[in-house]
């Protein structure tokens, strides 16, 4: 029996040198994998180029994030850009947390768009706190994923959807304070509100003001302007789209010849429409933030909190 030709091209798969023949493609599933190793190689040391570095490996340019939840004054849904997503991260550790992790329990994926999307009904984000005792929350809910469908594999969207969560003691540490009726009252209360700490519930609060002003923020970096010429340009060029007419559809030109009107007729018609012209005017050197705004007040509040907040909090970073 004749042994079959050498393939110079084939390499076992047990030998030393195995070589894959078709492109692998990463699962998404894997990706969340990846990326809670990721959350737990965290030092604490690890600053906010750290943080946009995970950012960028994870999430996409144009990337959305989004946590819904219900608390006792109505359901709340914050959205955040890519932008802010680092800091949302962050500020999870900041808020008392030592780990961080995901569990995708029967999720389904889908292809469409050229993106895949991974709907997990069963998703449950765990979070450790060391402080004032070891808890474990898991919170529970609906996880929804959009990833690019390309060699990175980076998340487009990311809808967390919790319904409820639950904050789990050891049993040793209720054993050990059972005659502290003071303890004991102390650890019967909750530390997170729907899973989440109070840090990042005021973060995604913040973010209601932070995330429209990334238009002023990024002009403030790209032109290097101060923040009330950044705010000052955005409002005339908002006020400019408002006033600007809307384009007309371009007539054809007739060849019906029209009759000739005395030219005094003409040089008035045209210093009428000289004048009137002169009065649509409005250059942007000439623009002034309290008489071109409607209100005036609400230029100088957005202002204030323009200063306030995104000077202490993004510029820093």
């Amino acid at each position: 029996m004749s042994n079959p030709p050498h393939d110079p091209f084939y390499s076992s798969p047990f030998g030393p040198f195995y070589r894959r023949h078709s492109p692998y493609m990463v699962q998404p599933e894997y990706r969340i994998y990846e990326m809670n190793k990721r959350l737990q190689s965290r030092s604490e040391e690890s600053d906010s180029l750290w943080w946009d570095a995970f950012a960028t490996e994870f999430f996409e340019e144009d990337a959305t994030l989004t946590v819904a939840f219900c608390l006792e004054d109505g359901p709340k849904r914050y959205t955040i850009g890519r932008t802010l997503i680092p800091r949302y991260f962050s500020t999870v550790f900041e808020g008392g947390v030592s780990d961080l992790y995901y569990i995708l329990k029967h999720s389904k994926e889908s292809f469409h768009n050229n993106c895949i999307t991974v709907d997990c009904d069963q998703c449950t984000m765990v979070t450790q706190h060391g402080k004032p005792m070891f808890t474990k929350v898991c919170t529970e809910g609906r996880l929804i994923l959009e990833f690019a469908f390309d060699d990175l594999m980076r998340i487009k969207t990311w809808h967390f959807n919790i319904r409820q969560y639950r904050e789990l003691i050891p049993r040793s540490i209720l054993a050990m304070h059972a005659q502290d009726p003071q303890v004991l009252e102390q650890l019967s209360k909750n530390i997170t509100r729907m899973g989440l700490t109070n840090f990042t519930l005021n973060y995604l609060r913040l973010c209601v003001i932070l995330e429209p002003m990334q238009e002023l923020m990024s002009r403030h970096k790209t032109y290097n302007l101060s923040p009330r010429d950044c705010l000052k340009t955005c409002l005339f060029q908002k006020w400019q789209r408002m006033v600007a007419p809307p384009a007309e559809p371009t007539r054809q030109t007739t060849t019906k010849r029209r009759k000739r009107k005395n030219s005094a007729s003409n040089a008035s018609n045209s210093s009428l429409g000289n004048s009137a012209g002169g009065k649509k005017r409005s250059p942007a050197n000439n623009f002034n933030l309290t008489s071109q705004v409607p209100n005036a007040s609400y230029g100088d509040h957005f202002y204030d909190i323009f200063i306030m907040c995104c000077l202490n909090t993004l510029f820093e970073a």
